[in-house]
C-alpha cells in the first residue's frame, strides 16, 4: 500500500469551485485501486502551531501501488477538470508514505 496526505490550500472565496473539483475527482479514487480514508476541515481553533497557515482541508488516501496512483493522476475523466482545482486551490503540500 502506499498513502498521501495532502494539505490543501484554497484561494479565499473559491471553496464551492474546489467542491465541484472534488464532487467530480473523488469517486474516480475507486476506479484506481484508491481510497478515500480521511476527509477533514479543520477549524482554525484546531491548529495549535502552523508555519505553513491553515490547509483547508486535509486528505489521507491510499491506493495498492504507484501504478494505481499513476492511473488515477492521469486518468482523462479527472484531467479534464483540473481547471477546477487550478481556479481554486493555492497551494498543496503532498507528502507519501508507506506501511
Amino acid at each position: 500500500m502506499i498513502y498521501f496526505t495532502q494539505l490543501i490550500f484554497i484561494k479565499e472565496g473559491k471553496e464551492n469551485t474546489f467542491h465541484s473539483f472534488e464532487d467530480h475527482v473523488l469517486p474516480l479514487l475507486q476506479r484506481h485501486n484508491g481510497e478515500l480514508i480521511y476527509r477533514v476541515r479543520p477549524p482554525r481553533s484546531s491548529v495549535v502551531a502552523t508555519t505553513l497557515g491553515h490547509p483547508y482541508e486535509l486528505h489521507l488516501v491510499s491506493f495498492i501501488d504507484r501504478a494505481s496512483f499513476e492511473g488515477y493522476r492521469d486518468d482523462p475523466e479527472r484531467l479534464q477538470h483540473m481547471h477546477l482545482k487550478d481556479e481554486s486551490v493555492e497551494r498543496i503540500m503532498l507528502i507519501e508514505g508507506k506501511i
